[in-house]
C-alpha cells in the first residue's frame, strides 16, 4: 500500500512545504537562509523521487501526472514571490522572474483546457531542465548574501527564463493544434 501511495505522498509533501518556506523568509537570525534552503531542497528532492519511484515501481497515477507539475509550479512561484518581497530578486532579475511566473500560469491553464478535451500535455525534457534550473536559481538567490551565489542565481534565472519561453511556446503549439 505504501509503495503505491509514496510517490503521491511525496508530491503532496512538496505542496505542503510551501507555507514552511514562506514562513522561513520571516525568520531573522543567522540561520534563516539555511532553514529556507533546507526546506526548499527537501521539496526539490521530493520532486525527483516522486516521479522516479512512480516509474520504477510502475505505480504512476492520474493524480501524480496532474499534481506533480502543479506542485513544481507552486513551490517555484511562491518562492520567487518571496525572493522579490525580500529584494533578492530585483532590477535585472525581475524580468526573467515575471517571464517564469507568466509561463507557469499559461501552461497550467493550457493543461486544464486540454484535460477537458481528454488530451494530456506531458512534461517535456525542456520542461524538466527548466524546472531544475529554476530550482538551482532559487537556491542561489536565497544565498544571495554571497556575491558569487547572486551571480549564479541571476544567470540560472535568465537561462531558465529562456528555456521557459521555448518550452512554453512548444506547449502552446500543441494546444493550438487541439483547438482547431
Amino acid at each position: 500500500m505504501l509503495k503505491k501511495n509514496l510517490p503521491n505522498l511525496l508530491t503532496i509533501s512538496r505542496a505542503l512545504a510551501i507555507p514552511a518556506i514562506i514562513l522561513s523568509f520571516y525568520i531573522e537570525n543567522k540561520y534563516a537562509n539555511l532553514i529556507t534552503i533546507s526546506i526548499f531542497i527537501f521539496a526539490c528532492i521530493t520532486d525527483f523521487f516522486d516521479g522516479y519511484l512512480a516509474r520504477a515501481w510502475k505505480v504512476q497515477s492520474k493524480f501524480g501526472k496532474l499534481f506533480d507539475p502543479i506542485a513544481d509550479k507552486l513551490i517555484v512561484v511562491s518562492t520567487i514571490t518571496m525572493l522579490v518581497y525580500k529584494h533578492k530578486i530585483n532590477d535585472y532579475t525581475i524580468v526573467p522572474s515575471v517571464i517564469i511566473v507568466c509561463r507557469e500560469i499559461l501552461v497550467s491553464g493550457l493543461r486544464e483546457f486540454l484535460i477537458a478535451t481528454n488530451i494530456s500535455l506531458p512534461v517535456s525534457k525542456a520542461g524538466k531542465i527548466k524546472t531544475f534550473l529554476q530550482m538551482v536559481a532559487v537556491i542561489a538567490l536565497i544565498m544571495s548574501n554571497y556575491e558569487t551565489a547572486q551571480h549564479i542565481g541571476a544567470i540560472c534565472l535568465w537561462v531558465a527564463a529562456i528555456i521557459t519561453m521555448w518550452s512554453g511556446y512548444n506547449y502552446i503549439l500543441i494546444g493550438i493544434k487541439q483547438i482547431d
